[in-house]
């Protein structure tokens, strides 16, 4: 018994003696008390909250903000929104224009007055541009119009006519090689043409034909006759529609001015085109105030058509 009671005594100093020695760092690798030599940990400085404008998100707890309503985009500005003016005369000793053009056709309008005229619409974009364009000047023009799109913008064909414009047939689809087809489906062509044209405006009357690409023959002519129109050509083709040789926009519309410049004189038949040749509105802005300085413009005359030939007397049995 008294052998026990030495052991445990023994064993209690030996604990004693191990609680009032230095702690070392154990396997479980417990982080040791920095000592005085140590070197001070660095200062922390204290990093800014990202502010609104950065593209960084950082996540919150508080409710999603709705962003702010975009700037609206101002309007584009309108287009010829500056009236033309066409004030003022200017003399012109030009010699008047002259000649026959292919299949009998006529180049100039047997006076000293110009006529302009526009071919292949009605185009619901620019046929009203050139019309806003010409009421401006107080001019009146020639609109030789295709049968199919007369058919799907008959507005456009009754504002022409309400307006005191001339209308001219042609042809239906604008066929290039029409004078090669047959008599009998050339006249229904035609016919088809004037039937939309006047269905559009009633009041009016079809007194010009004029062949897709200026085809004439003596054969389309003579059609066209029998069907009370006269066949018309041009005597001054700036070729607004020949892009690929002139270029387009700012080249195109430059082109245009010069051509038609150069080359009218007194009596002339001026070719331009309104559908699908938006230089070529833009183009008459500048050249519609020239030409009325200089000249007398007219749409062609809307006349009564000649008398029809009398039919050959048929011979008695």
């Amino acid at each position: 018994m008294q052998r026990r009671i030495a052991v445990v005594a023994v064993f209690v100093m030996i604990a004693l003696a191990a609680c009032a020695s230095p702690s070392k760092p154990s396997a479980g690798g417990a982080t040791p008390t920095p000592s005085a030599t140590s070197s001070p940990a660095p200062a922390v400085t204290p990093t800014a909250a990202p502010s609104p404008s950065m593209s960084m998100a950082v996540p919150s707890a508080s409710p999603t903000v709705a962003p702010a309503p975009p700037t609206p985009k101002p309007a584009p500005p309108a287009t010829s929104a500056k009236p033309i003016s066409c004030t003022g005369k200017i003399a012109q000793t030009r010699p008047v224009a002259s000649g026959t053009g292919p299949g009998g056709s006529l180049v100039s309008t047997g006076s000293p007055a110009v006529a302009l005229t526009f071919d292949d619409g009605p185009d619901p974009i620019n046929t009203p541009k050139i019309l806003d364009e010409l009421k401006q000047c107080g001019v009146k023009a020639t609109f030789c119009v295709v049968g199919f799109r007369a058919r799907d913008h008959p507005e456009m064909i009754t504002r022409i006519a309400a307006e005191g414009h001339t209308l001219c047939n042609h042809s239906w689809q604008h066929l290039f090689d029409l004078a090669k087809r047959d008599d009998a489906y050339i006249r229904k062509d035609l016919e088809n043409t004037n039937k939309m044209i006047l269905r559009a405006a009633p009041g009016a009357r079809v007194a010009y034909f004029r062949a897709p690409g200026g085809n004439f023959t003596t054969k389309l002519v003579r059609i066209a006759s029998e069907l009370g129109m006269k066949s018309i050509y041009w005597h001054v083709d700036p070729r607004d529609w020949e892009s690929a040789k002139f270029g387009k926009g700012t080249a195109m519309v430059n082109h245009v001015i010069a051509a038609v410049e150069r080359d009218v004189r007194p009596g002339s038949i001026v070719l331009s085109h309104d559908n699908g040749k938006p230089d070529t509105i833009v183009a008459y802005r500048t050249l519609l105030p020239w030409l009325k300085a200089r000249y007398t413009l007219i749409a062609l005359p809307d006349a009564p058509p000649p008398p029809p030939s009398p039919a050959p007397a048929t011979p008695l049995p």
